[in-house]
């Protein structure tokens, strides 16, 4: 069984889908939690609600992904609440498809702003917390797009390769002070941002392509994210957890 007591996880993007999972399993395994939202204040809210009526600890706070300033804020909060970090888990991002010819720049930007410019912020706000508490984990949603490419998604397989080649640079430039950096490769998951795209691509042809024969859930990347924020995944860092029910079969 996973434990996370007495650790202290900031989840930046925490109020939906994936990341509400995470930080409810968190909680759960007896994390301290804080989570960020950029606009479900009302999703953030309920969740840090549940989370507590379960005996849990949790906090949400505002923070726009792609604003240095608005995450600098919000670490600094959940640090004054719950100490420092242990962990950090960033799921923030947007999915959107464009073909090439069709992309405008503002387009391209604003995917790499919120996918790998958000990543890049939030590492950077958090990394001195990481380093006062002598071990850390951060762990960064990424997915099979990033490791594969994919056609009418090209910037967002762009953005989410970027933070798998981030990820193995910061793991081996954070490891002596004992920080571990991995990534989570979602395929194919029933969450608020991708179940129409699963309906308009066919969800029955999805399905017939997944050797395990489902669409994922929430809770199986965050069962992988919690592994890895664990003290069970220790000698693990500068590694990518595929978890798409086999559809890729990369490692």
């Amino acid at each position: 069984m996973i434990d996370l007591s007495e650790k202290h996880i900031l989840i930046v993007g925490g109020s939906r889908g994936i990341g509400a999972e995470t930080a409810r399993l968190a909680a759960k395994q007896g994390a301290k939690v804080s989570l960020t939202y950029r606009q479900s204040s009302g999703s953030a809210e309920s969740l840090v609600k549940k989370i507590k009526e379960a005996g849990g600890t949790a906090l949400a706070f505002k923070a726009e992904v792609d604003s240095e300033d608005s995450l600098v804020q919000a670490v600094r909060g959940a640090v004054e609440a719950h100490g420092e970090l242990n962990g950090v888990v960033i799921t923030a991002g947007i999915f959107e498809g464009s073909p090439i010819e069709e992309m405008d720049l503002a387009f391209w930007d604003r995917t790499m702003d919120i996918n790998i410019r958000g990543t890049y912020l939030a590492v950077r706000a958090s990394l001195a917390s990481l380093k006062a508490s002598g071990k850390g984990s951060l762990v960064i949603f990424s997915s099979t797009a990033g490791q594969r490419g994919s056609e009418v998604f090209s910037a967002y397989a762009t953005s989410k390769g970027a933070q798998i080649m981030f990820m193995r640079s910061m793991a081996r430039e954070l490891a002596p002070y004992g920080i571990r950096s991995n990534c989570v490769a979602p395929g194919w998951t029933e969450t608020e941002m991708a179940t129409d795209k699963i309906d308009e691509f066919g969800r029955e042809d999805i399905v017939q392509s997944i050797p395990l024969g489902r669409v994922g859930r929430p809770q199986d990347p965050a069962k992988a994210a919690l592994f890895l924020l664990s003290d069970d995944a220790e000698f693990i860092t500068g590694s990518t957890i595929t978890v798409d029910g086999g559809m890729d079969m990369r490692g």
